[in-house]
């Protein structure tokens, strides 16, 4: 039957190659083999059916998710009864190791930086005594606070990781790359259950919210519709490309006892980048005055300010400059920048800087806040131990301990002595050399400044008085 069918195949062929005009020989191979090939498209060439629900927010997501943590806060209250705060301040008698409890809250909060930098709300952490950060990926790390802004409510923690190991950082949007009505997403890890989306809109730009007796009190805050709980306070409000367009605030209002509903707030990214510029500094990480802003994310670095009589004004850097290189190198972060200007050999570095089409390098020699606080006034100040601040009444990091007063100085002719503790500087809390020093920093020979203290007066025996004052200091 073949053999037949074969045939009939190839008669039926030589009667269809009679009517071509050419060849006919070759032309019957092809044709045969089109007859016999089974009708359709090849498997190869059917595309694969594309997800319709892979869109331009899931995108979103999955890119930004990586960056965003929990953040949980133990924080230790101690009592005391009114009869104890008696015999301390006004006997001298220490009396009983006070009563604590322990208080837990928790908040979200966006990596920054590969090297452990983590952004969140001050809020969610001010009074914490301990801070624990959980990854994306369940992994748990302690972590520490570097340094926070009350009046902008963003605090900036460090999570030291195993050496060699990176974290995944959010990239910021531009300072004003805002549209209103765009897509928005608030991202957050709240209560450590896993990552939490919301969607909506940026409904506008620059909302003041009524805070009512609330200690938050800024200008200018994005608003959306986006759902802000608190576990998602300080968590990242993202756009579409996933880029950092503010840091997420959750809003209690005590006037009526509830949060706005379909109303969240954020902190926006130029207000964040501010934050960032002024934490990655010297000034902040060492106590070394630097005097220059830069912003995160530009490259080259951008220098945003220039503070008067610092050390990079007395170099020649100005303001717009761009940092291309520090000693040879070029910076590939700001906190890298910040690290290799702290690190390099007695605390002078050379700056290659893009001023225009211009190139030139400059030098510059950063200076101890301990140096400065004694040029300028002959103090030397110390951290008090608990031991000291509890004989003061006060709880650590509360003040400065006047270790050293210089013959002849401002400070000896204001009759501070050793054993004083300082407390404020021109109406600020004196809480760590740097804030000392940044104010001096500002003060030119001849000023003068205020200063808040506590001075121990013994009243006989073992008994001892702590009276808070203020002192006129002319700065030199």
């Amino acid at each position: 039957m073949l053999a037949v069918f074969m045939t009939e195949v190839i008669m039926k062929q030589r009667c269809f190659a009679s009517f071509l005009p050419t060849r006919p020989a070759r032309v019957a191979p092809l044709l045969l083999v089109a007859w016999l090939a089974p009708s359709g498209p090849a498997p190869a060439a059917v595309a694969a059916a594309p997800d319709i629900r892979r869109d331009a927010v899931v995108n979103a997501v999955e890119m930004v998710i990586p960056s965003v943590v929990n953040i949980a806060t133990e924080t230790i209250i101690q009592r005391h009864d009114w009869y104890e705060n008696l015999l301390r301040n006004f006997y001298g008698w220490p009396g009983v190791l006070p009563r604590q409890q322990k208080s837990i809250s928790l908040g979200s909060g966006v990596i920054i930086d590969e090297d452990g930098y983590i952004l969140t709300n001050y809020h969610v952490v001010s009074r914490a005594n301990r801070v624990q950060i959980k990854l994306w990926d369940g992994r748990e790390f302690e972590a520490r606070r570097i340094v926070a802004t009350p009046g902008s409510d963003v605090a900036l923690l460090k999570v030291d990781l195993p050496p060699g190991e990176k974290l995944r950082a959010i990239k910021l949007a531009p300072d004003d790359d805002l549209l209103l009505g765009e897509t928005v997403l608030a991202l957050g890890n709240p209560f450590g259950l896993g990552s939490s989306v919301t969607k909506g809109i940026l409904s506008s730009k620059n909302r003041r919210p009524s805070t009512g007796n609330e200690p938050l009190n800024v200008e200018d805050w994005l608003q959306t519709d986006a759902a802000i709980n608190p576990g998602n306070s300080g968590g990242p409000l993202v756009n579409l490309r996933g880029e950092l367009i503010g840091l997420n605030v959750a809003v209690y209002r005590e006037e009526d006892g509830q949060r706005g509903m379909g109303v969240g707030f954020s902190i926006p990214v130029k207000q964040v980048a501010a934050a960032i510029s002024r934490f990655f500094t010297p000034e902040v990480t060492d106590s070394l005055w630097f005097g220059a802003l830069l912003r995160p994310g530009s490259d080259p670095l951008l220098v945003t300010a220039v503070q008067p009589s610092s050390p990079a004004a007395k170099a020649g850097i100005q303001e717009n400059d761009r940092i291309v290189r520090i000693n040879g190198q070029a910076p590939r972060s700001l906190t890298a920048f910040n690290r290799a200007l702290v690190d390099s050999p007695k605390k002078t570095a050379r700056l290659a800087l893009q001023r225009g089409n211009d190139l030139r390098e400059v030098v510059v020699r950063l200076q101890p806040f301990d140096e400065l606080v004694r040029q300028k006034t002959g103090l030397t100040l110390l951290e008090p131990s608990a031991e000291t601040a509890q004989r003061f009444g006060l709880n650590t990091g509360d003040g400065l301990f006047i270790e050293a007063v210089e013959a002849g100085s401002p400070a000896a002719a204001a009759r501070l002595e050793r054993g004083f503790l300082l407390t404020g500087i021109e109406g600020q809390p004196a809480r760590e050399l740097r804030i000392v020093g940044e104010v001096l920093a500002t003060r030119k020979s001849g000023d003068t400044i205020t200063l808040t203290v506590i001075v121990p007066r013994r009243l006989g025996g073992s008994y001892v008085e702590f009276r808070q004052g203020t002192v006129e200091l002319r700065v030199r």
